[in-house]
């Protein structure tokens, strides 16, 4: 009996690698050809995803009927995706109609795998938006007055959705197979590789001398690994692994210890070079190259992590935090040995981008080869081939997992946004909203903030960037904001979920690794990342901050004045040891620093 189990788990993990040997190789293949029609890379990205999540999943707690419906529903839907990709040629000529019962039994298999992939990989909040959506567009046009729209044909809107280019094979799908998966691809392979103990070794050496070390090394520590995953909850469960224990050894309250890598790891989405999903997608629908997303976000990335660093620095002083012990810090010779590992892919990645001037996905192509290389290498600077094989499927696994997580949320939200076009609910609700501002920037701001933070409690960042952009974008364009200005601002507040209560996901990962109480956690982490609240406010105040490109001097004197803002607020809203009075009048002097611009 024992054998039999042994060669089927043989045979499963030979299936589950050759899968991920495919993944990999379909989307670094993608960078190097030329033209393959969006019907058919994007349902094979589909259909490449399914099986992570229907099949492979890490989810031991599924009910057996919820395994085999899962079972049943990823046949169809790979058999459905099949059925695009052989018949493409005379799909784009129905111009999104559905011709015949078996293309509705196809379009309707499809939207119903891909919610049910997203509440598996995220749970429920996004497919039960994407429902709700469905159910507004089939039987919208019952509803009376300035919500309602005109009755759409069903093969007209089911088409639109599945088998044109509106729905979930649109823009977004496309950015989520032909750049934000090759970033996933190097992310991985980085980490599997000694990147991720070269980027620790290298924030101890730095910071784990100074007052509050261990804190300062996990600030360090996950904005390197956060430009890379992009990924909060990855960058708490990696780095938060050993920096957390660190910081609890050497007794800081397990509070603090859990809030600092929490707000950290949040930082690591904003974070230049490859920051999250959501800055190619902005990058796309802003149509700019991503070099200027880069250069637009460099300094509010900085003061992020700046006012984090402050406000450590401040509860350093209050429990008298000790730097970290000379045995715990890598000595000069081990740094330099790993940081080759970190260094040399992301030299090649930004050269190609910024110097040669090529594509987001091939320059990370170039650095993903140079990655796979340096997998042969250990620590100690030995080949080998073994190890190299062993990293390498181990990269590959890892990389298809996230790949389709990720596509989970951009395929589900595709579904919502094809919706509001198809509709064009958003524009009436683009207008409601211009009407409760009053012609008010800062209310609109406000109603903005609120939805984006509303929004990106119930669903994953970048799908609450999505859709909030989708809606109130054309809102702040109304009031002559830039669109970089408008696209950051909801990026930004769309991360506020990850610290904010009541879902705060990264707060609640950290406290778990900690053991603590997370309502004490989620306190400190709120005064700690004080800036995702206040630091988008200061780039649609202090425009320049975000255009270094097109005056540097002005850019860099705003960076100045918000660092000086930022000082004066992490230390009104942390050093709790002054009176109540003291510390309003320092919140005060911060917030007329950072809020009033000194150029028009």
């Amino acid at each position: 009996m024992s054998d039999v189990k042994s060669r089927v788990q043989s045979k499963v993990n030979y299936i589950v690698l050759s899968l991920a040997f495919i993944t990999v190789g379909f989307h670094i293949y993608l960078v190097f050809t030329g033209l393959v029609p969006n019907l058919v890379s994007r349902p094979i990205h589909l259909a490449l995803a399914l099986p992570w999540i229907f099949l492979f999943s890490k989810d031991k707690n599924i009910s057996k009927f919820s395994k085999y419906f899962g079972y049943i529903l990823l046949v169809l839907a790979l058999f459905s995706s099949y059925y695009i990709v052989a018949n493409h040629f005379d799909l784009e000529d129905q111009y999104g109609s559905l011709e015949g019962y078996f293309q509705y039994f196809v379009a309707i298999t499809l939207l119903l795998a891909v919610m049910e992939m997203a509440r598996r990989a995220i749970k429920l909040a996004l497919p039960l938006t994407a429902l709700i959506s469905l159910a507004y567009g089939l039987f919208g046009h019952y509803i009376p007055g300035t919500f309602g729209h005109q009755k759409i044909p069903l093969d007209s809107f089911l088409g639109t959705l599945v088998i044109a280019e509106g729905g979930i094979y649109g823009s977004l799908t496309g950015i989520s197979v032909s750049v934000i998966a090759v970033f996933v691809i190097l992310g991985a392979f980085v980490g599997v590789g000694e990147g991720g103990n070269a980027f620790m070794a290298m924030s101890t050496k730095i910071a784990g001398r100074l007052r509050g070390g261990a804190a300062k090394v996990s600030i360090l520590a996950s904005a390197f690994f956060g430009s890379i995953s992009g990924s909060a909850s990855a960058n708490v469960a990696s780095t938060g692994a050993f920096t957390i224990p660190t910081m609890k050894r050497l007794r800081y309250p397990s509070d603090l210890a859990a809030a600092v890598e929490a707000v950290a790891s949040t930082g690591g989405q904003i974070m230049p070079p490859l920051m999250g999903a959501g800055a190619f997608i902005m990058a796309e629908l802003l149509g700019v190259k991503y070099s200027t997303i880069m250069s637009a976000a460099i300094f509010p990335a900085i003061l992020f992590f700046f006012t984090v660093w402050i406000g450590v620095d401040i509860f350093a002083k209050k429990y008298h935090l000790e730097a970290m012990r000379g045995d715990e810090i890598p000595r000069l010779k081990i740094v330099i040995k790993l940081a080759p590992f970190f260094l040399i892919p992301f030299t090649a990645l930004l050269y190609a981008l910024l110097v040669i001037g090529k594509t987001p996905q091939y320059s990370a192509a170039i650095a993903i080869f140079i990655t796979i290389f340096l997998l042969s290498i250990d620590k100690g600077w030995n080949f080998s081939i073994k190890i190299w094989f062993i990293k390498f499927s181990e990269a590959c696994i890892e990389a298809s997992r996230q790949i389709a997580v990720i596509a989970s949320v951009i395929i589900c939200a595709s579904i919502i946004i094809g919706v509001l076009n198809i509709t064009g609910v958003g524009v009436k609700i683009t207008s409601e909203i211009l009407f409760l501002s009053g012609g008010q920037l800062w209310l609109a701001l406000i109603l903005t903030a609120l939805a984006c933070l509303i929004l990106g409690m119930e669903v994953p960042t970048t799908a609450a960037y999505i859709i909030c952009v989708s809606v109130a974008g054309p809102i702040l364009e109304n009031f002559g904001l830039s669109p970089l200005q408008i696209h950051l601002f909801i990026f930004w507040f769309a991360l506020l979920s990850t610290i904010t209560p009541p879902v705060c996901g990264t707060v609640f990962i950290a406290s778990g690794i900690a053991q603590t109480n997370w309502l004490k956690v989620a306190s400190k982490a709120m005064r700690l990342g004080i800036g995702l609240y206040i630091i988008p406010v200061a780039f649609i105040m202090n425009k320049y901050l975000i255009f270094p490109n097109q005056n540097l001097s002005l850019s860099l004197v705003s960076f100045l004045k918000i660092s000086l803002g930022l000082v004066f607020l992490s230390y009104g809203l942390v050093n709790d040891s002054k009176s109540l009075f003291l510390r309003l009048l320092i919140i005060s002097i911060g917030l007329l620093i950072i809020l009033f611009p000194f150029y028009s």
